[in-house]
């Protein structure tokens, strides 16, 4: 007996096999929750236990254990890497709902994963489950069609496109875990399979996949370590592509600071040497104009956040300062979110870059304000001045002049970041960036007090800082997560 879903269907795989259904079912591990509940539904032998068990297994990582049918038992629980307990239940020898208390099914369903094989027997569905009808359509084939509440379920079109994605390019076999992501609304996976590992990037249209390749392509061909393209689907906005490791310059320093100095000086030496290139015809500028306006986020979201109205929060001083110490420097190409999270050590002692989407052709202190100026953590003076002299010396920039372009962008970018973070807590629902705060308004503070900044400084006069009461101030008005 089949089901009906009461909601409508989110999406359908009419032709999947074997690999693409335990496919599916491994990129929805990935994503679900404690509290997901997914109703397997479909008749005997149209893999409803297949795909549980894929499920499962993945969900486990390198616990995975053996996943039986519970025909006979009724009923298996299983904890997943995280310590997430999984139920699987197998109703078909159910004869009343009233049966599932005994069970616990019931209790376990608010703070479990929970997979529901012959549905129909529950009697009304749970709340915001999400159906997987599978119908055999042939020998080893199957219909997949989901269906769920789209308030609660808004990303499965998406998981079903990264899913046959994957199965097209010969990785529907590999496990997938959410890496860290960023603040832009793009996301990455690690997929690992048997003896080999790639990182996905899921950025939808009209997202940065093109520009990523791009500049993949531009950076490899200069000799720089980008990640190697293994598959692509431009048109869904999906990469897959060489996984560069774990060791990013933040997590090497971490473990051993003492090679802080060391490190700082290869990639300030990165960046003289990529200024040697004339930035690529598809690099958008990031000059005078644009920087001021940028500031524009700093003036319309931190600035009413701390009780201030109005203001241009040093837009105009930007522009004007620019013109007088930026404008006669030719551009390089900038990386722009350049810093230690970003930058990979790799295991033969070269350095691999990610993040670099969003390349500009800008002043050459950019991408070091953006190295040394880092908002997650603090860059001693003594490393900041060896990389601004180390730069200025590889490639023949007046010290001075340098130095002071080098504030200019610091504050600028500070300013911006002050902005960013604020709108992302208060519009996105994303308030861990505010701890940042502090760090980058002292950094802003610093940038401002160089004699040529003063006009920027006066601007800037009576803005209060980000103390404690005013960061509380705006994590009071965090918007709910988006889910």
């Amino acid at each position: 007996m089949t089901m009906p879903s009461a909601h409508p269907v989110l999406a359908r795989i009419p032709d999947a096999d074997e690999a693409l259904t335990a496919g599916l079912a491994r990129t929805l591990a990935a994503v679900l929750r404690a509290g997901d509940c997914l109703l397997l539904d479909g008749p005997v032998g149209a893999g409803k236990t297949h795909f549980a068990r894929a499920l499962i297994r993945a969900r486990q990582g390198d616990l995975a254990e053996d996943v039986p049918s519970p025909t006979f038992t009724i009923v298996q629980t299983y904890a997943d890497a995280a310590g997430t307990e999984i139920w699987h239940a197998d109703l078909y020898r159910l004869t009343d709902p009233s049966e599932l208390v005994e069970l616990g099914l019931d209790e376990a369903l608010p703070d479990a994963i929970t997979l529901i094989e012959w549905p129909d027997r529950l009697g009304a569905p749970p709340p915001g489950a999400l159906t997987v009808a599978l119908r055999e359509t042939a020998s080893e084939r199957r219909e997949i069609v989901l269906a769920g509440d789209p308030a609660r379920w808004p990303s499965i079109a998406r998981i079903v496109q990264i899913a046959t994605f994957l199965h097209g390019a010969g990785w529907s076999t590999a496990r997938l875990a959410p890496l860290a992501g960023d603040a832009s609304t793009r996301r990455y996976f690690r997929l690992s399979d048997v003896g080999r590992r790639a990182v996905l990037m899921d950025d939808p249209p009209p997202g940065s996949v093109p520009r990523y390749l791009a500049m993949t392509d531009w950076l490899r061909t200069r000799g720089l370590h980008a990640p190697e393209i293994l598959a692509q689907d431009i048109a869904d906005g999906l990469l897959l592509m060489e996984d560069l490791g774990d060791r990013l310059i933040a997590r090497v320093l971490r473990d051993d600071p003492d090679r802080t100095g060391a490190l700082y000086a290869r990639i300030t030496d990165l960046l003289a040497g990529l200024g040697q290139h004339p930035p690529p015809g598809f690099a958008p500028p990031l000059d005078g104009p644009e920087l001021a306006a940028q500031v524009g986020l700093f003036a319309d979201w931190y600035v009413p956040a701390t009780g201030r109205q109005g203001g241009a929060g040093g837009a105009p001083a930007i522009a004007a300062l620019w013109d007088r110490l930026c404008a006669d420097t030719p551009p390089v190409t900038g990386l722009r979110d350049f810093h230690a999270e970003n930058i990979v050590l790799l295991d033969d002692g070269s350095l691999g870059l990610l993040d670099f989407q969003d390349a500009v052709a800008v002043h050459p202190a950019y991408d070091l304000v953006s190295l040394l100026q880092d908002a997650r953590r603090d860059i001693d003076a003594a490393t900041e001045a060896a990389c601004l002299a180390r730069y200025a010396a590889a490639t023949g920039a007046d010290p001075d002049r340098f130095a002071a372009a080098y504030a200019l962008l610091g504050a600028q970018r500070g300013l911006r970041i002050m902005g960013i973070f604020t709108r992302l807590c208060i519009r996105d629902g994303k308030p861990r960036y505010l701890d940042f705060m502090p760090r980058v308004w002292a950094a802003i503070q610093r940038d401002v007090s160089h004699p040529a900044l003063e006009p920027l400084r006066a601007a800037l006069d009576g803005i209060p800082g980000p103390s404690e009461a005013i960061i509380e101030r705006i994590r009071a008005r965090c918007a709910s997560p988006t889910p």
